[in-house]
């Protein structure tokens, strides 16, 4: 990176964007490699699970639109329901093909990119065969967090579940009128989105924090916990960013490839190609700015980040040095 270090705490959202695009473009030839083994197959299972899904979903629609049309019991009423479990185990089983693709590509590809941003950052020479090498020891830690937050998405769903219950209990059982109904479900809305946006933040810096510190699962996402505090504005002015752009990609996508069936097959082409494209860009782009968050939040709190001890934890990965004892790990905190 060329900000110093006591520079990056001042970096809002915009700065963040700018200092991601400068690494990116800087060092392209290593993230263009990473792009086309990592981030592209990603990508074009995520957008192949879109047509396909939506695909299944019409078929299964029309056949069970025809069943309620026949007569129970007659030759066509059997075929239509033979064909209708056959189309319900495939699209379940795409589904479960591509959340165990997705969940080990996404956990390669945040471990190759954190990885590379971070030997850059502490000016280690690095190349697409080393970082390559690195990259299935490290996406065991992360996945180790991964599980850690996915049991806590499972908890904050429950307890969003229940409170939705609790809300259509209470609107039943004292005749709630309309009005407040209403204005008591926007606000379960607004704090199911607030802390949805919460729980993100911290996953996503607690997977940088796996593969940079020698802490992982739970204990990432304490300190991620700590370390996002005073920084969740900028946070989550980078994430709805990259939302709002990945919005827009699968947006364009479903409108003019999938959907749009009056388009000449030439121009569906092109148009999910763009989208390809754009999506791996956003990927990236992404997991680099993922990366540069850590640099700031721990900038924001006065930790020292010593280059030599965090180009000597990178290198435990590769086995060239014993790995280092906490204490070496974690960046020294300093006072001011």
């Amino acid at each position: 990176m060329e900000r110093d270090q006591h520079e990056l705490q001042f970096l809002g959202f915009p700065g963040v964007y700018r200092e991601s695009s400068k690494i990116i473009l800087k060092w392209r030839k290593i993230f263009a490699q990473i792009t086309l083994a990592l981030i592209l197959p990603l990508c074009v299972v995520f957008l192949s699970h879109s047509l396909v899904s939506h695909l299944l979903t019409f078929r299964i629609l029309d056949h069970e639109d025809d069943r309620d049309y026949a007569l129970e019991g007659s030759q066509s009423y059997r075929d239509l329901s033979h064909a209708l479990k056959k189309e319900w185990v495939a699209f379940w089983l795409t589904k479960l093909g591509y959340f165990i693709f997705v969940f080990i590509f996404s956990l390669l590809s945040t471990s190759a990119v954190v990885y590379t941003v971070a030997c850059i950052y502490a000016a280690k020479q690095i190349t697409f065969k080393k970082i390559m090498s690195v990259v299935p020891r490290v996406w065991k830690r992360l996945m180790v967090t991964f599980l850690w937050t996915f049991v806590t998405f499972v908890g904050f769903f429950v307890v969003a579940v229940a409170l939705l219950i609790g809300w259509v209990a209470i609107v039943r059982a004292f005749l709630v009128g309309s009005g407040l109904a209403i204005a008591m479900l926007v606000i379960l809305l607004i704090l199911y989105v607030v802390v949805f946006v919460y729980l993100t933040m911290i996953w996503q810096l607690a997977s940088v924090i796996s593969v940079l510190e020698d802490v992982y699962g739970r204990k990432a996402m304490v300190k991620s916990r700590r370390l996002i505090k005073g920084k969740m504005g900028m946070s989550v002015g980078c994430f709805l960013g990259v939302l709002l752009w990945s919005a827009l990609v699968e947006a364009l996508f479903d409108f003019l490839v999938v959907l749009d069936l009056a388009q000449g097959i030439g121009i569906r082409i092109a148009v999910g190609l763009i989208c390809l494209l754009l999506l791996q860009m956003m990927v990236l782009f992404d997991l680099v700015v993922q990366t540069v968050i850590y640099f700031v939040c721990k900038s924001y709190h006065h930790e020292n980040i010593d280059k030599s001890s965090l180009s000597e934890h990178l290198e435990v990965y590769l086995g060239d040095y014993v790995p280092l004892k906490a204490n070496s790990v974690q960046l020294e905190q300093l006072h001011v």
